[in-house]
């Protein structure tokens, strides 16, 4: 041996240290039994916005960010959140949004038929109003049929609200929908002579809602929670405006386009005004597209319940889909069981079991908005 050589033990070895801590990590997460609940009424740029002990003198809004283990997770309005931190609500507070609380219902939809990701709208909702517009933009049944069949397929109630009815006559568009059993509304401008209530119109002036409408579709909102949904210049945010005294932009329509002018950026879930406790409105943008690739054929023909009966003439394995032989539905329909409109009914539900994304593209470009 040389002259420098020595014999080495395990105290000449130095452990480099762990450059994300010196505790072991562990799958174990604290229970936050401590946690309040509180209710998410917005999303904002990563920031939650949840009122906390609602319906008491101590409801607050509380803003919190979501912990790192939920960041795959979405959080929509309506959601019930476990809140640990300063929960105070105080300015320049900010609590951690630690767990989601099971949900009753989901509305949900896709970017077109054929996107694998559901993208979540809002959460434990009772009822959706589909607000659409007599004329200026026009309506179209196919934003209605999609939209139908996305709440059925979550467990939500639907109600169809037309706008604008001064405007243009509804009639043709509602004898599509003779045969649902679901309430319809339709509500029209008052003029400066008629009864009304004062709320801010599409072009952000002011004008006399139909008192009458406000007051039908009131009476379908006390406690429970409503999802508004709609293409931008139907006169959404108005009638939100009107119900919860809130002041939602608005947007017209372009002249020469027909569109609707996109106004509202975010989800909103407001307070009814003088209403039960529960009583709440979510206000959504404007829809762009509603894909429902999400949702299983099966389900989709459920959510025509004029045509499904026709489907048990069918030979095992038919699609019901505009290639299927020998479909039972030609036959149900040509003899009359699905109404004057079981034609345009059958071919809307043929759309939506094609899944062709250029077909709901075509529908979107027709009704135009964006999100």
């Amino acid at each position: 041996m040389g002259r420098d050589a020595r014999s080495w033990d395990e105290s000449d070895v130095r452990i480099r240290p762990n450059k994300k801590g010196s505790r072991p990590r562990t799958k174990d997460r604290p229970s936050h039994d401590d946690a309040v609940i509180g209710r998410i009424i917005t999303v904002d740029r990563g920031r939650y916005r949840a009122i906390v002990d609602e319906d008491s003198a101590n409801a607050r809004v509380v803003i919190a960010a979501r912990a790192r283990e939920l960041r795959r997770n979405p959080v929509v309005p309506g959601d019930f959140v476990a809140l640990v931190g300063d929960v105070s609500g105080s300015p320049d507070t900010l609590a951690r949004l630690v767990r989601v609380e099971e949900r009753r219902t989901l509305l949900r939809r896709s970017a077109d038929d054929t996107d694998p990701i559901e993208r979540v709208v809002v959460a434990n909702a009772h009822q959706l109003v589909i607000v659409v517009a007599a004329a200026n933009p026009e309506p179209r049944t196919g934003f209605i049929d999609r939209a139908l069949v996305a709440a059925y397929d979550a467990g939500i109630e639907p109600l169809l609200l037309i706008t604008k009815a001064d405007v243009k006559d509804p009639a043709e568009l509602l004898a599509n929908y003779l045969s649902l059993d679901f309430p319809v509304i339709i509500s029209r401008t008052a003029d400066s002579e008629a009864g009304g209530i004062d709320a801010r119109s599409d072009d952000g002036l002011s004008a006399r809602l139909d008192r009458d409408a406000v007051a039908q579709l009131r009476s379908h909102l006390g406690g429970k929670v409503t999802v508004m949904l709609g293409h931008s210049g139907v006169g959404k945010s108005t009638m939100v405006n009107a119900l919860t005294g809130a002041e939602r932009a608005t947007g017209g329509v372009n002249a020469v386009t027909g569109r609707g002018r996109h106004t509202s950026s975010s989800a909103l879930a407001l307070k009814l005004a003088d209403a039960p406790a529960g009583s709440w409105i979510i206000d959504t943008p404007g829809i762009r597209s509603f894909g429902l690739a999400h949702v299983d054929p099966d389900r989709i023909l459920h959510s025509f319940p004029d045509l499904e009966p026709g489907t048990e003439a069918c030979e095992r394995g038919c699609k019901h889909d505009a290639t299927a032989i020998n479909c039972g539905l030609d036959p149900w329909v040509n003899d009359g069981h699905a109404g004057p409109s079981g034609v345009a009914r059958l071919a809307s539900l043929r759309r939506l079991l094609g899944a062709d994304p250029r077909m709901e593209a075509k529908e979107t470009k027709e009704l135009g908005t964006v999100n």
